[in-house]
């Protein structure tokens, strides 16, 4: 959902185009930040082999975090910060609220359809009965839409009251609220509330089929990740402010360091946890989150230190296009077969693991692969296509 551009318009060669400087103007270090989140998800999705992983690209088993457990969370508030971009500019344009909130649904309907579409490849012979609901696109565009609506209606104290009555609501849903045969407060994966309300609602085979009892994308963490999205509003609204670009990163790093120390504090009483989204949880992403902005922002935007950038802006100006090609081409090249060898095996075991260390090949073809659809996203970019969902 890239804010920045749209197909038809020329595309640089080498440097990446010069930022508006006015309120309401595009961020490039936005969009480069996106490119970095979108990079890391690909190369956490797809190891050269599941069992050979290096343990900063893994999850977390259950509580606590990892790098990888950064990635959704700063992709979800780097909505939000592109939404107040976005929304500033067609509401100067003087389109009415009821129609913008009207468009959030359309994109919303469209990144579930997608990532519906994605959990069901190849399509064909696919079994329904087994089609996991949830899912990432899913949860984006459910956050998206819901956080569109506060932004639309409400000021800044109506988004912060909206935002904390979301973790403080949450917090007090998963801590007092009895699962039935469990007990309250019980947040073992698939005894929490948020499980049984999935498996309630969705039943065992429409879930994480990993887990097939809980959905780390599931109903009720879908509250907690809409503050993630408000989180992202407000630092957007920072930038789009007429403070100086010193008092916009200042901002932004205190706010950041205050996120990341409230978070682990909270988490002393409600665990750090990707697979639940806790409260904890979204307010220490949110911490990292601007932090990294921060110094995205202060490279590309103030030091104009932009040329580094420019790999990642491939992936950030058609971040959801990069994230669900690369996700069906996960699957066709474990469909194609190379003698007895999917073509994934084959390129994995011929090219990789005869010259190096396990997770070392394991990463050598994650990082392949990340290079490949960056490659893509290079076309797409030449040729001015700018695929805006």
């Amino acid at each position: 959902m890239s804010e920045t551009l749209t197909a038809g318009k020329s595309a640089p060669a080498v440097e990446i185009v010069e930022p508006a400087r006015a309120p309401g103007g595009r961020l490039v270090s936005l969009d480069v930040f996106r490119g970095i989140t979108v990079a890391g998800m690909l190369l956490v999705n797809n190891p050269g082999s599941w069992s050979a992983i290096h343990p900063p690209l893994r999850h977390a088993e259950w509580h606590g975090w990892t790098p990888t457990d950064l990635i959704f969370p700063f992709f979800l508030f780097i909505v939000g910060v592109a939404m107040t971009f976005s929304f500033a500019a067609q509401r100067e344009r003087g389109a009415e609220r009821s129609v913008l909130l009207a468009k959030a649904a359309k994109r919303a309907a469209i990144l579930v359809v997608l990532g519906l579409l994605l959990q069901s490849y190849p399509w064909i012979g696919f079994d329904l009965g087994h089609l996991r609901i949830p899912g990432v696109l899913q949860r984006i565009g459910v956050a998206f839409l819901a956080a569109s609506a506060v932004v639309l209606f409400t000021g800044w104290r109506g988004r912060l009251v909206a935002m904390i009555s979301l973790l403080l609501g949450y917090w007090a849903l998963m801590s007092w609220v009895p699962v039935p045969g469990v007990g309250a407060g019980v947040w073992e994966p698939g005894k929490d509330l948020g499980a049984y309300l999935d498996r309630l609602v969705f039943g065992t085979d429409h879930l994480w089929r990993q887990a097939k009892t809980w959905d780390p994308e599931g109903l009720l963490s879908t509250l907690p990740a809409i503050a993630t999205v408000l989180f992202g509003v407000f630092a957007g609204d920072w930038l789009r402010s007429r403070r100086s670009p010193a008092e916009k990163l200042r901002l932004l790093l205190i706010a950041g360091a205050a996120g990341i120390a409230l978070g682990q504090l909270w988490g002393l009483a409600f665990p750090i946890n990707k697979a639940l989204w806790t409260s904890s949880y979204v307010v220490f992403t949110a911490g990292m989150a601007m932090i990294g902005l921060g110094l995205c922002y202060w490279l590309i935007d103030v030091k104009k230190y932009q040329r580094w950038g420019f790999p990642f802006l491939l992936f950030g100006v058609n971040a959801i296009t990069a994230f669900f090609l690369s996700g069906i081409g996960a699957r066709v090249i474990t469909q194609i077969h190379v003698g007895d060898a999917t073509l994934k095996g084959w390129l994995y075991n011929t090219l990789l693991t005869p010259y190096l260390a396990p997770v070392n090949a394991s990463l050598a073809f994650a990082l392949m692969y990340v290079a490949f659809w960056m490659g893509m996203m290079w076309v797409l970019y030449r040729r001015g296509i700018f695929i805006k969902v």
